[in-house]
């Protein structure tokens, strides 16, 4: 049975609207956001917008389309992220993604990586506001669905304040009527991607500012989100929240809870109990030829704070990148169950 067969079984709707989605979103994650990671995180909220990870344009033209643009039926809503800074290219790119059935084509103006600006997309392009306009107008032309934008604040020695509210008006008079603000500045020399994460400083009050600033469009806020007291209370002003690292590293943290934002019970009252719904998930993507590591990597989190959390990690993270049959492979899984269960009932 295929993975989004098990999730159609556990109640994920087929669509629901992507302004409705966008309420909560799980960012595009380079190396983390992938096919196996959404199944999981699709598993945990019925409603959140899934993102990809970031997919450039040159790859879906000329690359193995199966591998960059397959998803599980069980994924929607779910967004592709392209990167690009060629308007013709981005706009094949698009037309071919919307064929694939994608909810949205979101435009990468956000992300500081070397490779990225060396390709002149992501967060660079914040500095040629009139080339992401282009970039945007070819896309929206190309593309049945919905095109969004992903910003940042601004970049290097840019004044915020003063570069974001055109920016962001530039985007609306293109026809763009949702974008995602990453509320830190990019630092495009001096900074890894990592420490673009976590230095500049976060200026909410800003987003919030441009929200106010433009009400007609639909605005999502992004970076150091790390707690759904935080969604809620930057709902309270903005349309959307969009969380990255947490929603990863602490899945259960935020996924667990986020089907309450659309007043909604969660589909699972613990942890393990989304774990077991995962065991046979796993078991099919074994069947199928899949290694137990392609799951696994991306539900070390899932514990987080609780007991048995450690055991948990230690057992997946040795152990799932040695099996190499099913049997082992499930095996490694119930073993890292075990001690999660065994843990929560000494605690009980």
């Amino acid at each position: 049975m295929e993975p989004w067969t098990l999730l159609k079984q556990a109640g994920t709707p087929n669509f629901i609207s992507d302004t409705d989605a966008a309420r909560l979103s799980v960012a595009p994650m380079m190396d983390w956001t992938d096919r196996n990671c959404r199944v999981f995180h699709r598993m945990l909220s019925r409603r959140a917008l899934l993102y990809t990870e970031m997919v450039t344009a040159q790859a879906v033209i000329h690359g193995d389309r199966a591998r960059l643009l397959d998803y599980d039926a069980g994924d929607h809503p779910v967004a592709l992220q392209l990167g690009g800074s060629d308007p013709a290219m981005l706009a094949e790119a698009t037309r071919i993604a919307a064929d694939w059935g994608y909810d949205e084509i979101n435009l990468n103006v956000g992300c500081p990586s070397d490779r990225v600006q060396s390709g002149c997309f992501g967060a660079v392009l914040m500095t040629t506001p009139q080339l992401v306009a282009d970039c945007v107008a070819a896309m929206m032309q190309a593309s049945p669905v919905e095109v969004t934008v992903k910003c940042r604040i601004g970049v290097d020695d840019q004044i915020p304040q003063d570069v974001l509210p055109g920016f962001i008006a530039l985007m609306r008079d293109t026809g763009i009527r949702r974008i995602a603000v990453h509320a830190r500045k990019a630092w495009l020399q001096g900074l890894s991607p990592k420490e673009n994460r976590e230095i500049p400083p976060l200026d909410y009050p800003l987003v919030h500012q441009m929200k106010a600033q433009f009400a007609d469009l639909h605005m999502s806020i992004n970076g150091g989100i790390a707690a759904m007291d935080q969604v809620r209370g930057h709902l309270g002003v903005m349309d959307g929240v969009m969380v990255g690292r947490a929603a990863y590293h602490q899945p259960w943290d935020i996924l667990g809870a986020a089907d309450t934002l659309w007043d909604q019970t969660p589909r699972f009252a613990c942890p393990v109990e989304a774990a077991m719904a995962m065991r046979p998930v796993i078991a099919a993507h074994l069947d199928g030829g899949g290694r137990l590591h392609q799951f696994s990597r991306h539900m070390l989190g899932l514990f987080h704070g609780r007991p048995g959390a450690r055991g948990w990690r230690r057992l997946l993270s040795e152990g799932a990148s040695r099996a190499t049959d099913r049997a082992s492979a499930l095996a490694v899984y119930d073993a890292a169950l075990a001690e999660v269960t065994q843990a929560a009932a000494l605690t009980a």
